[in-house]
Parts: structure tokens; C-alpha cells; sequence
């Protein structure tokens, strides 16, 4: 069962309610993620699943953050979703037009400018709208999918405080305060499903994580080269955060980091996760007394 920490867990109970030697390792590691937080100008939230032992620990994890791009990950979820009930095929073609475009990040928005249509597959959308955060793409994906649709699929599957509340792009939605948003627990469970092969089904789950490994974003900066992450970043001025599973060798790890009110978003959220690949690090290299085996 996971635990649910509203704030910073100094150290948890074992199964015999005795603190084990993981449960005081796991305590040093927040108080690491708290005074980065205190260093910083703005808020940090954060979420993490060991994979292999099932446990989660978490910094802020029920609360609700902003998630830019990173709400990407559900909508991606939707789509495959549809393909699977049979609405559509991946190899579907559909013909974006100058009225499709829009602004912020991605590559579609080239050709379209010159008033040239395109002509791609879904499956060149959903790259897209991952690897490069193409915003056109996205929309025209929401449209398909249906934003209602989204938040069904959020809702239904144990996701109450993730909700796609609007386009990309939409100022005046966010000057009304409506922003796409969850938490890091939740988007830590989201990843933890797609890991699990529970994301649809186990090939579509495989098949997103296929298409998140394309993404180079803040994990993939902080982390060794060559670690093998699969993720999906957001970020808006004076937001960062990241979610997604960092194949470890023999202890992968789910992880979701969110920082908001921020003026460093980006160092925040790349030293966060330097912080808990080490620690995972620590896990993978011992037995579960700490005995180091490699």
C-alpha cells in the first residue's frame, strides 16, 4: 500500500513496526529535498515509487501543482486508449492546415506558417507532441480525443486532482486561473502504470514509453549518460516539473518533480532528481540492510 506524506517524512514504520535501515535512508534523502526547497524562491514538490520493493516516498505529494507539458502524458494515454476500442489507427492520416497552428514549442508550426498543409500519420502527431512538445500537435490530439474524454479516463482511474483544463496556448484561460494540473503523487502513479504494462494494455504501455525514451529534457541533463529514462517535462514561466521511470539496472524508480513560484525552475528540478537517482543508486549497489554487493 502507498503512503501518502502531505509533507516531509522524517522516517516511516516497517512492516513489524520497528524504522528500518531503508525507512532512515529515506528520511535523510527529504531532509535533502526540504532544504533545496528552503534554497529555493519557490515551492518544490516531488514523488517517487521504487519498482522493484513497491515502496513510495514523497515531498509535497498531494499537493496540487501546475503541469505545462507534462499533462501530455494523460492525453497521450487517451489516445492510445481510442486506438485501442478501435476509433482510430495510429496510421491514420490527417491534413493540418494554417488554422491548426499554434504558438510555443514544437517543429509543425515550420511549414504552416508558409501556408502549407501537412499531411501526418497520428502516430507522427503523438511523437510530436512528446518529443518535441509540438503544442500543434497536442491541440489537434485533444480535439481528437476529447478533453471531457481525458478527465473521464483521469477521473476513473484513481486520478481525482488530475484534470486537462484547457488547450496549449490558451492565455485566457490561464488568466483565469485554469491550468492543467496534479500532483506528484498522482503523475508518479501514472508513470508507475505504464511501467507496469497497465496503461491501456502492455504493449501500448510499452509502446508510450517507446515514445517517451525520445524526449531530452531536465532527467535526462541531471542523470548519467546513457541512463535509459523514459519522460515528459513542462514548463511555463515560473514552472518546471518532470514525470516519468528511470530504467535503473536492478532498481528502477517511477519519479515526479514540480516546482512552481519559481525563479530556477529548471536547476530545481534537475537537482531534485540528481538527488534521487543517488539514493536509488545506494538501493541498487546493497541488499536491503545496506550490505554493498557491486
Amino acid at each position: 500500500m502507498y503512503r501518502t506524506l502531505a509533507g516531509l517524512l522524517l522516517c516511516a514504520l516497517g512492516a513489524n513496526g520497528q524504522t528500518t535501515v531503508i525507512d532512515l535512508l529515506e528520511g535523510k534523502l527529504l531532509r535533502r529535498i526540504q532544504d533545496l526547497d528552503a534554497r529555493t524562491p519557490g515551492v518544490l514538490g516531488l514523488a517517487a515509487i521504487d519498482l522493484t520493493s513497491r515502496r513510495t516516498f514523497s515531498y509535497h505529494g498531494e499537493t496540487v501543482f501546475p503541469q505545462a507539458s507534462s499533462i501530455k502524458i494523460p492525453i497521450l494515454i487517451r489516445v492510445y486508449e481510442d486506438v485501442a476500442q478501435g476509433k482510430f489507427r495510429l496510421e491514420d492520416r490527417v491534413t493540418l492546415t494554417e488554422k491548426d497552428l499554434v504558438g510555443g514549442s514544437g517543429e509543425l508550426q515550420r511549414d504552416l506558417k508558409k501556408g502549407r498543409p501537412l499531411t501526418l500519420s497520428i502516430e507522427d502527431l503523438v511523437k510530436a507532441m512528446i518529443a518535441s512538445s509540438d503544442n500543434t500537435a497536442t491541440n489537434y490530439l485533444i480535439r481528437r480525443a476529447g478533453m471531457d474524454s481525458v478527465n473521464r479516463w483521469l477521473g476513473g482511474n484513481g486520478f481525482p486532482n488530475t484534470r486537462l483544463q484547457r488547450i496549449m496556448m490558451d492565455p485566457a484561460a490561464a488568466a483565469a486561473d485554469r491550468e492543467n494540473i496534479s500532483t506528484p503523487r498522482e503523475m508518479a502513479d501514472i508513470a508507475d502504470l505504464l511501467y507496469r504494462g497497465m496503461a491501456v494494455n502492455p504493449a501500448a504501455s510499452k509502446s508510450m514509453l517507446d515514445v517517451m525514451r525520445l524526449v531530452k529534457a531536465h532527467f535526462r541533463k541531471a542523470l548519467p549518460e546513457g541512463t535509459d529514462i523514459a519522460s515528459k517535462p513542462g514548463g511555463l514561466p515560473g514552472i518546471a516539473c518532470e514525470t516519468g521511470v528511470v530504467f535503473l539496472p536492478r532498481r528502477p524508480f517511477a519519479l515526479s518533480v514540480m516546482t512552481t513560484f519559481a525563479a530556477d525552475e529548471n536547476e530545481t528540478v534537475e537537482e531534485a532528481a540528481r538527488m534521487v537517482y543517488r539514493h536509488f543508486q545506494s538501493l541498487a549497489a546493497a541488499n536491503q540492510y545496506g550490505h554493498r554487493l557491486r
